[in-house]
């Protein structure tokens, strides 16, 4: 499903209208977004939590050339699905 498919669903199941539903799609996306970047994580009870993790150093090794190379340590995004996601989905 892609951002538009998603737009227009939710369109549908509440009865706003596209540019409306585009709006709070964003909206909410922006929200998760601007939690993460400040350290916050973002929790729907029942549905799961966003939140960021560490990701240390590691060595790699680059594919062409077969050469390693140093990764640098980095923060990721990570979602962890709920109980209530998780039984919806069985």
């Amino acid at each position: 499903m892609t951002k538009s498919d998603f737009v227009d669903k939710v369109a549908d199941t509440s009865g706003l209208s596209k540019k409306d539903a585009g709006s709070a799609v964003e909206a909410v996306l922006k929200s998760i977004e601007d939690t993460l970047r400040s350290g916050e994580d973002v929790s729907f009870t029942g549905f799961g939590k966003f939140h960021v993790a560490q990701r240390g150093a590691r060595e790699g090794r680059n594919p062409r050339t077969g050469e390693t190379m140093q990764i640098a340590a980095s923060k990721v995004p990570r979602f962890t699905a709920g109980s209530g996601l998780k039984k919806a989905i069985k």
